[in-house]
């Protein structure tokens, strides 16, 4: 696209900063949401990125900058991917086409970005607390005004909203939290919060639920009865003072038309003319709103790949001959243990499709459980699956597994549950950031008791993972793979059961070891050969296992090598640590054996294509390579060929 076939925007250039729009009236308003829209279309046809969910709130996003002060007034978004109109009315406007590249903006909200972007938010339903923290903090005399939380309503299904909501109302502090309700979280959301706000969308539902309700209460004898209503009015605010959200202590406005402006402004000037408390503000939004091909995809357009604003975003059927993707492979494998297996079960927060699980609920729509956005719930709830005799997987991206971290200690590992936990997105990721690089689970699973952890070299050895998983009911088990296509190996009609804690020698040498732990094998071999070429023997093994620890095989090559190097993707503490304490205490350290471990840094690595984030690591082949060759005391002259090529 060149410049003339950006969108004429008489309106948005005179737009600087929100400053500008709170100058302006309300019909011009109207008039630069449109631009707005345009303007978001043609940059994300650019980059690629969040598109519906940042055409969903154009008008919100104008009307909210309009009415408060920004940035003395806080605006949080959650999730953060909404913010690309945001971005362009708060002075970023001339980078927004770097979006989620190398050295550009990135595509949530960032702090070190700009002032206008008090809180980061790339992981969902954690606004409300910070808004809260703000409102605390202009009532103890810090500089700021009022705080706004814009949240989905997929990101208010989780538990952290619930308490956030509950602890707001109880310290009843002036804030506001606008529910962006467009019933589409990335998939469509899961549970009773869903239900509820659809429910309030008309009287008539709502009235035919409390004639229902309060019929069966009358039937009760007390005291039954009075209990059934106050836990009735507790949990769903019907037949109440009124809504949830006002039993829990906000004033509650809405539900509104987020699309029109005609009713956003008067409504967000009213709250914040009015407020003394906390205050909910319903609005209803359509995910991809104004562009036909995001209004009517299947996930409209929740991210979406460069594309031609005529056309829209178009689903790329995969190249004759391409490797399927790590997380296809999964799918698929997983689904035909389950077939073989009726007690395998699964479980997702919201990514059925981002996970796979999408193939296995097709095929078995009893058997895979989709909790929302509750990372949480979804670990206990597979623990209690587990402990019924059932055999779960739990799949979940490396970075939101996190969020589940005390579960995963408390409710599995304490209790040795054969959870399984497929861990996608592991190592870095590209677009999306340092906010969802998947570095810290091969530490964060590997000092638990009990835990078996296993990371993917490629997709064949994913399936025998999957099979490995399957028949293990010892204890917990996990394993890792990365984002992305896999390496093209031939894939085995099934897994193979491996043996819990063997590695495999791929290639035999003398002078130094590498052994790779997970998906950087392909680089680890570039290395290899390169240090073949250098005049050095190789050993080349894939751990296959961070824990338990092929001790065996840690003991062969550390005495019949004069240097080891671990390589892993993966933060310090994962495997590098696991083998040097391993090492240690079978005092295999005590020979003058030269040991290496490559990882990631100890600092956060910006986004950009995962190549180039592996290189700004020092974890490229290359990197290897000069790192094997210092360990054995030796420099390479020139770069040998297997590198240049």
């Amino acid at each position: 696209m060149t410049l003339a076939d950006k969108p004429h925007t008489p309106f948005l250039d005179r737009v600087a900063g929100p400053s500008d729009l709170r100058r302006m009236p309300d019909t011009d308003l109207a008039a630069l949401a449109d631009e707005l829209r345009a303007e978001v279309i043609s940059a994300v046809s650019q980059t690629g990125g969040h598109l519906g969910s940042s055409l969903g709130v154009v008008e919100l996003s104008v009307a909210i900058h309009a009415v408060f002060d920004t940035p003395k007034d806080k605006l949080i978004w959650d999730v953060g991917h909404q913010c690309y109109p945001h971005k362009i009315l708060t002075g970023r406007r001339d980078r927004i086409r770097t979006l989620r590249q190398k050295d550009g903006l990135s595509g949530f909200t960032k702090r070190t970005e700009s002032e206008h972007d008090p809180f980061g938010a790339a992981h969902s339903s954690t606004s409300i607390s910070a808004a809260l923290g703000f409102a605390v903090g202009r009532d103890m005399g810090r500089p700021t005004g009022d705080a706004i939380a814009v949240i989905g309503d997929g990101a208010i299904s989780a538990g952290m909203a619930y308490e956030a909501l509950n602890n707001a109302g109880a310290e009843g502090r002036r804030l506001f939290v606008i529910l962006n309700d467009n019933e589409m979280s990335i998939a469509p959301p899961v549970g009773a919060m869903s239900s509820y706000l659809s429910r309030m969308y008309a009287a008539e539902p709502v009235a035919r639920m409390r004639s229902m309700v309060e019929g069966m209460e009358a039937a009760m004898p007390e005291p039954m009865r009075s209990g059934a209503r106050r836990a009735r009015q507790l949990v769903t605010g019907l037949g109440g003072s009124g809504t949830l959200f006002e039993e829990l202590g906000f004033d509650y406005v809405g539900p509104i038309d987020g699309h029109d402006m005609n009713q956003l402004l008067p409504v967000l000037r009213a709250a914040r003319a009015r407020a003394r408390g906390p205050v909910l503000i319903h609005c209803c939004t359509v995910k991809g709103k104004g562009y036909a091909p995001a209004e009517t995809s299947a996930d409209r357009g929740h991210g979406v790949s460069k594309f031609d604003p005529a056309t829209g975003p178009q689903v790329c059927p995969a190249k004759p001959g391409a490797a399927p993707s790590y997380t296809s492979v999964f799918g698929t494998a997983l689904t035909q243990e389950a077939a073989r297996d009726d007690r395998i079960v699964a479980v997702t927060a919201a990514m059925p499709d981002g996970t796979g699980l999408s193939k296995m609920a097709a095929r078995f729509p009893n058997r895979v459980f989709d909790v929302g956005i509750a990372e949480q719930h979804g670990v206990t709830f597979a623990a209690g699956m587990a402990a019924s005799g059932l055999r779960p997987f739990c799949a979940i991206y490396s970075t939101f597994l996190q969020r589940g971290y005390d579960q995963v200690v408390h409710d599995v590992a304490l209790q040795n549950l054969p959870v399984r936990f497929a861990i996608d997105r592991a190592g870095l990721v590209g677009a999306d950031g340092a906010t969802h690089a998947g570095a810290y689970d091969m530490a964060y699973l590997s000092n638990l008791p009990g835990f078996t952890v296993m990371a993917a070299a490629d997709e064949a050895e994913l399936m025998h993972m999957v099979a490995t998983a399957a028949a293990h009911d010892e204890g917990p088990i996990a394993f890792r793979y990365p984002r992305g296509a896999g390496t093209g190996v031939t894939l085995p009609e099934r897994g193979e059961v491996l043996e819990i804690g063997r590695g495999r020698v791929l290639e035999e040498g003398e002078d130094i070891a590498i052994l790779s732990c997970g998906a950087h094998l392909p680089q680890c071999r570039e290395a290899a050969a390169a240090l073949r070429e250098a005049g050095h023997t190789v050993t080349l093994a894939d751990a296959r296992f961070v824990k338990p620890l092929d001790s065996d095989l840690l003991r062969r090559l550390a005495l019949g090598h004069r240097a080891l190097v671990t390589v892993e993707q993966g933060a310090e503490g994962g495997f590098g640590s696991v083998v040097l304490h391993a090492l240690a205490w079978m005092g295999l350290l005590d020979r003058g054996l030269a040991v290496r471990t490559i990882c990631l840094p100890d600092r956060i690595i910006e986004q950009a294509n995962p190549d180039e984030m592996y290189a700004n690591a020092a974890m490229s082949a290359g990197d290897i390579f000069e790192v094997a060759q210092g360990a054995l005391g030796t420099r390479a002259k020139v770069t040998p060929l297997a590198l240049a090529r």
